[in-house]
């Protein structure tokens, strides 16, 4: 964590995993891949693959509508405990909080309309609906297509911006982009790669412990 801190502070969380307990795209491809597309991540786990050629491949094997693929999740993930209050946290503080998220656009959009906080700055994979075909793209923060780093190239964004960028994540595609940051909350298996990589972290099991913190910061 670095000790000179600037004066504008921006909360960058993750979604799947983070937000909800579940990786959402993981219930959509379940229910509608017509394939292996657990094959296909098999290859990302491996650094064979991106991740963004791993949406691409996985959600090529998906041809129902945007309507059926959030259906089919309705009831089958589950909000951290105490989002909310973590985000009118940040709200009370002038915290810039932003999603930025390797999942798809608009599932996050969905269930953050639900929650009523529609309003929320997100960055996450493109998702364009064809009639039997579902396209998926990262457009990284200068407008241009990306294939890796979707998360990362955020951080350095807000970084060269001026702020103190605060990161919440649970997954092992989340720590290039946490390494960078002032502060990172850590849970799942960022946490682990934080411990065996010895980077400071503030564990956590739900967002009222990351919310107590800040209220601190």
């Amino acid at each position: 964590m670095n000790s000179k801190l600037p004066t504008k502070t921006l909360v960058q969380c993750d979604f799947d995993g983070t937000i909800t307990e579940e990786d959402v795209s993981f219930l959509m491809l379940d229910a509608f891949a017509e394939g292996d597309w657990r094959a296909i991540h098999r290859l990302y786990e491996e650094a064979k693959i991106s991740v963004g050629r791993f949406n691409q491949e996985a959600f090529a094997l998906v041809k129902a509508d945007r309507k059926s693929l959030l259906k089919a999740t309705e009831g089958k993930f589950k909000i951290r405990p105490g989002f909310p209050e973590f985000v009118a946290c940040c709200r009370r503080k002038g915290f810039r909080l932003v999603i930025v998220s390797n999942g798809l656009d608009f599932y996050i959009e969905e269930i953050l309309k639900g929650l009523g906080l529609d309003d929320i700055e997100i960055h996450a994979a493109r998702t364009r609906f064809f009639p039997g075909q579902v396209k998926v793209q990262y457009v990284g923060p200068d407008g241009r297509p990306v294939d890796d780093a979707f998360k990362e190239a955020y951080v350095d964004l807000f970084l060269s911006q001026g702020y103190r960028v605060i990161y919440t994540g649970n997954g092992v595609s989340d720590f290039p982009a946490a390494r960078k940051c002032h502060y990172v909350f850590a849970t799942g298996n960022l946490l682990s790669r934080c411990q065996q990589e010895r980077l400071d972290c503030i564990p956590f099991s739900d967002f009222t412990e990351v919310a107590k913190v800040l209220e601190q910061l």
